[in-house]
C-alpha cells in the first residue's frame, strides 16, 4: 500500500502494510487509550455513523475477515466521495454478496450491519432487510413463482434482499419453479440494478453447486464472504454475553458442563450434520434458563434471594437432542 494519507473530518488515517495508525489533527494525546473499542486503530466514538454500526460489529465475536470486508467497503465509499468533489470519476460498484457457512455463524446479522452501513453512505435509501426463504418465493403454479419474486423484491427496493439456503431454489431440478424464482432474480438485478443488494446464504458447498445452476450467476456476486465456525472459545465468549444480556450468571461446575458439551457437540458435528454455533449455544442457555425456573418453583421457597434468581447450576445444564442439518435457522 502507498502509505498516503486519507483525510477524515476529525482525523487523519495513515494506511501502509495493512495497518492503520492514527493522526488526531489538534496533537493532543489519547487519553486511556484501551478505554473504548477501536476499529482499525482509530475509537469508534470518533468515526461518525460508521463508528456507530461498527460497534454493533465490533461486539460480535471473531468475524475478523468480515470486519476487515465492511472497512475495505467504508473506506471505498468514503474515497469516492473525496474523488467526487474533486471533479474525478467515481465508479459504482456491485455489491451482490454471497454469505456461505454453517449456521449460527452471524449471517444474518452481519447482513443487517452492512445494509445499515450502505444506507449510511449513500448507496442504499433506506437500509432495512428483507429476509426470505423459498417458501416465500415460490409459487404452486405457473407463473405465480415470478410474481412471488417480484413482490419480495420489492419490499427489498433501497435495502437488502437476504435468501436464507438460497440453494433450495434449485434442488427441484430443470421443472422446479424455484428455477422460475432464480431466473426473477437475475432479471431483477439487471432491471433495479444499484436499488437494492441481493444477499445469498447457505452451507458453502451446497452455495458453490448452486450458482452452477444459472449462468448469470456467479458473475453477479464478487463479494464471496466465508463464515467459519467459532472455535471452543469463541462460543464460551458467546456463552458470557448471552448469560450477562439476560442477567443470569453461571458457577463454576455449570460453565464447565456448558463447555464440554460445546466439545461434544462440535466433535459429533464433524461426521454427522453441520453444527449449529450460537445458535447451540443460545439454545442450551435458554433451555437451561427454564430448567432454572422449575427447580425454583420445585423447591417451594415463597421468595428467592437475588442469587438464586440469577444463578445457572450445572444441574439446570442439559444437553437437547441434534436437530438435523435440514432444519438448522440461521441467525
Amino acid at each position: 500500500m502507498s502509505g498516503r494519507v486519507l483525510p477524515t473530518d476529525q482525523i487523519q488515517i495513515t494506511q501502509n502494510a495493512h495497518q492503520i495508525n492514527v493522526i488526531l489533527r489538534n496533537s493532543e494525546p489519547l487519553t486511556a487509550p484501551n478505554s473504548e473499542p477501536q476499529f482499525h486503530g482509530k475509537p469508534l466514538s470518533q468515526q461518525g455513523h460508521f463508528g456507530e454500526i461498527m460497534k454493533e460489529l465490533d461486539r460480535m465475536v471473531g468475524l475478523e475477515s468480515i470486519k476487515e470486508l465492511v472497512f475495505e467497503i467504508y473506506a471505498l465509499l468514503r474515497v469516492a466521495s473525496y474523488r467526487a468533489d474533486a471533479g474525478l470519476t467515481a465508479n459504482s460498484q456491485v455489491y451482490h454478496m454471497v454469505f456461505k457457512g454453517n449456521p449460527g455463524t452471524g449471517k444474518t446479522t452481519v447482513a443487517r450491519i452492512i445494509a445499515k452501513l450502505l444506507q449510511t453512505m449513500g448507496v442504499l435509501s433506506k437500509g432495512h432487510l428483507i429476509e426470505v426463504e423459498r417458501a416465500d418465493m415460490v409459487g404452486e403454479y405457473i407463473g405465480h413463482t415470478a410474481l412471488k419474486t417480484r413482490e419480495m423484491v420489492k419490499k427489498a427496493l433501497g435495502g437488502v434482499l437476504f435468501i436464507d439456503e438460497a440453494y433450495s431454489l434449485a434442488r427441484g431440478g430443470e421443472k422446479d419453479f424455484g428455477k422460475e424464482a432464480i431466473d426473477t432474480l437475475v432479471k431483477a438485478m439487471e432491471d433495479h440494478k444499484n436499488h437494492f443488494i441481493l444477499i445469498l446464504a447457505g452451507y458453502s458447498e451446497e452455495m458453490d453447486q448452486f450458482l452452477q445452476t444459472n449462468p448469470g450467476l456467479p458473475s453477479r456476486f464478487p463479494i464471496h464472504l466465508e463464515f467459519p465456525d467459532y472455535t471452543v472459545e469463541q462460543l464460551m465468549q458467546i456463552t458470557e454475553m448471552m448469560i450477562k444480556e439476560r442477567e443470569y450468571v453461571l458457577n463454576a461446575q455449570a460453565e464447565s458442563k456448558i463447555r464440554q458439551q460445546i466439545i461434544s457437540e462440535k466433535q459429533q458435528s464433524d461426521s454427522e450434520a453441520s453444527f449449529s454455533n450460537a445458535r447451540f449455544v443460545r439454545n442450551l442457555i435458554e433451555k437451561a434458563m427454564r430448567n432454572h425456573a422449575v427447580r425454583l418453583l420445585n423447591s417451594h421457597v415463597q421468595q428467592p434471594s437475588k442469587q438464586d434468581l440469577m444463578t445457572l447450576r450445572a444441574e439446570d445444564v442439559k444437553l437437547e437432542r441434534k436437530q438435523s442439518k435440514e432444519t438448522h435457522k440461521y441467525l
